[in-house]
């Protein structure tokens, strides 16, 4: 897919008042064919492989006024082949565009009409021959070759990019080129394994997996400037749809020459093919100022902003290196006004004050020598009392871990479990009937799951729910969340999917704004009252085989209580004063997750006769106390 940014209306308010008087600024795709030039080259690598790039120059540069270059490496086609083809937008941004900017978008190696061979997530490769060639050499070698024969360019690169174009961004300041002064990887992916995209703690998520690889990943044998097409799912159902496909190895079907679908059936644990993939051991000597994007609600990406801000920060004291999270599903600080996400509204346009005073100023300040926006360290949108925040460190300093006792009746508080209780929550998890992650019917990952309703969840007997009383006064959660759970299990193997959520009281007379659930095709604009709302702030699958190691799964022993402990990504969330903080535990998530047989044996083999209804018990008592800590930063009481 290709990215664009929105066109927002308060950008063109601000853009009119630089117009003459009387005359609104032109559309800008107008505005970019009046005011750049575009250029084509197949740009030479260190192997002799050419890459596509298109090159976009202001009319007006010249030997008295230089400009600096803005590149972006994609997967998704730099699109518009032909010097007289040109985009609707450019950039990252519309006021990045009408800066003014020498642009350059390059089809990464082995994609579109760069020649080689494509290989997803290329592997870094520390030790290099003079010939050998990653991510970051062909990064390197685009950058020497675009300061070395642009005309009138400054001498100063800047790279960004959402997504997979995030992950080039990251890897560009690996060893990165002299010249190349400012980095902004935007939704990086950092590990395929751990967190990002299509595996959660081991657990793969097939929604997203196998409708994104069903066309993105076809073959493409020469280069072409064709776009694969789509799957036909031949319904709009999601949830029938890969129940009706029945066990994962059956989607391999439709898979066969997808060569990234069979590894990820022929890898389901973290071997060495996924180690060689995670990026952030590889973040170091990093000379460019890097500022890091992502989004609270990123249902692709978000681990992969902030493990990589952290695993930056981490290795290299000193850099400069920032960090900006805010309320956005994944590139909707790019393509959106980031008003809202699902039914919750922020009141306030947050993408727009992301483009505009901290995008746009970073670049601008690196690439072109103007003032310096003193950005925070992190600068950070607080959901729940919906304001921006800004720190010195991320996660922030001064929090303290408080652990949320799952305790008996679906009780949830501070207080440990009474002396020698023996509590069990328990249900009967059907690999038949496994739990939907979002009432609406949809055939892909929905990214509003991510702030949807839990109540449809809640009234399930398979889903175990506890909750606080009314909080007394506000509760801001801040960093990282502990999950520590007792479990066992009737079955050999299970997942432990894990949520927490915001409960808004029942009177509270607020509307959702009217909104139309993401990619539902017969779904009509709503409007609903948010009382008694059970908002996801915070979910996240863990596959109990691995519960010991990534790398060696091993089998549940059949009712022997045993420990689980993960971290779910970070969150910046106040319960407010009246709202209640509620847990639930299910053990599927689909077709958001693919189906646990709940016996252990190789998930992407399993026959439909593996898969068996199993009890699955959460252990509360004295002697293994079952919490999740929640990192709470003191109030801040007017």
């Amino acid at each position: 897919m290709r990215l664009r940014a929105s066109v927002p209306i308060a950008v063109l308010a601000l853009l009119a008042l630089q117009a003459p008087a009387g005359e609104p600024p032109a559309p800008l795709a107008a505005f970019i064919r009046e005011t750049y030039t575009k250029y084509e080259q197949l740009v030479p690598m260190r192997d002799g492989t050419r890459l596509f790039t298109a090159v976009f120059v202001p009319k007006d540069a010249g030997p008295a006024k230089l400009y600096p270059i803005l590149m972006i490496r994609t997967p998704y086609s730099v699109g518009h082949y032909g010097v007289d083809a040109y985009p609707d937008s450019l950039g990252p941004s519309e006021s990045a565009a009408r800066e003014k900017f020498i642009f350059a978008l390059q089809d990464v190696r082995g994609r579109n009409l760069s020649e080689g061979t494509f290989v997803d997530v290329r592997p870094f490769a520390p030790k290099k021959g003079p010939k050998e060639f990653d991510e970051s050499s062909d990064a390197f070698d685009t950058v020497d070759w675009l300061v070395r024969n642009v005309a009138h360019n400054n001498g100063k690169v800047g790279a960004w990019g959402i997504s997979y174009p995030g992950f080039y961004a990251a890897m560009a300041a690996i060893d990165a080129h002299p010249a190349l002064v400012a980095v902004s990887p935007q939704a990086p992916i950092a590990d395929w394994f751990a967190g990002d995209d299509f595996h959660h703690n081991g657990a793969l998520f097939v929604a997203s997996a196998f409708n994104f690889y069903s066309s993105f990943g076809k073959p493409r044998p020469e280069p072409t400037t064709k776009r694969p097409a789509g799957f036909d799912h031949g319904t709009r159902d999601g949830y029938r749809f890969f129940l009706d496909a029945g066990p994962l190895k059956n989607l391999g079907t439709h898979m066969k020459d997808v060569l990234f679908w069979n590894d990820l059936m022929a890898h389901e644990t973290y071997d060495e093919f996924w180690k060689v993939r995670n990026t952030r051991p590889h973040l170091k000597g990093i000379r460019p100022a890097m500022l890091t994007v992502g989004g609270w609600y990123d249902a692709e990406d978000l681990f992969g902003s902030l493990e990589t801000y952290k695993a930056i920060e981490r290795q290299n004291p000193g850099a400069s290196n920032r960090l900006v999270m805010g309320p956005w599903w994944h590139g909707g600080w790019a393509r959106s006004e980031g008003e809202t996400h699902g039914h919750v509204s922020f009141g306030q346009k947050t993408s727009l004050r992301y483009r505009e005073e901290i995008e746009l100023p970073f670049f601008r300040h690196y690439l072109k020598g103007a003032e310096d926006p003193n950005l925070p360290e992190a600068t950070v949108f607080e959901t729940g009392r919906n304001r921006w925040r800004a720190f010195d460190a991320w996660p922030p300093k001064g929090t303290r871990p408080v652990p949320y006792i799952l305790g008996a009746e679906g009780r949830l508080s501070t207080d440990a479990p009474t002396a020698g209780s023996t509590a069990v929550a328990e249900w009967v998890s059907d690999p038949a009937k496994p739990v939907p992650y979002l009432e609406p019917i949809d055939i892909g990952m929905n990214a509003d799951y991510m702030t949807a309703d839990q109540r449809f969840a809640a009234r399930r007997p398979d889903v175990a729910v506890w909750q606080t009383p009314p909080l007394e006064g506000d509760l801001t959660v801040a960093g990282p969340i502990w999950v520590h759970l007792s479990v066992s299990t009737t079955g050999t193997d299970a997942d432990w999917v894990v949520k927490l959520i915001d409960v808004w009281p029942d009177d509270v007379p607020v509307e959702a704004w009217e909104w139309t659930p993401r990619n539902t095709w017969d779904a009509k604009p709503t409007r609903s009252k948010l009382g008694g709302n059970q908002q996801l702030v915070r979910g996240e699958p863990f596959r109990g085989r691995f519960r010991r190691s990534f790398e060696a799964p091993e089998p549940f022993t059949p009712g022997k209580v045993e420990p689980i402990a993960f971290t779910m990504p970070d969150i910046l969330h106040t319960f407010r004063r009246g709202h209640r903080v509620m847990v639930q535990v299910q053990s599927s998530w689909f077709p958001l997750v693919d189906r646990n047989p709940q016996t252990f044996v190789k998930i992407n083999e399993a026959k439909e006769s593996d898969f068996h209804p199993a009890t699955q018990r959460i252990h509360q008592g004295t002697a293994s106390p079952s919490r999740v800590v929640l990192p709470i930063l003191p109030d801040e009481r007017p």
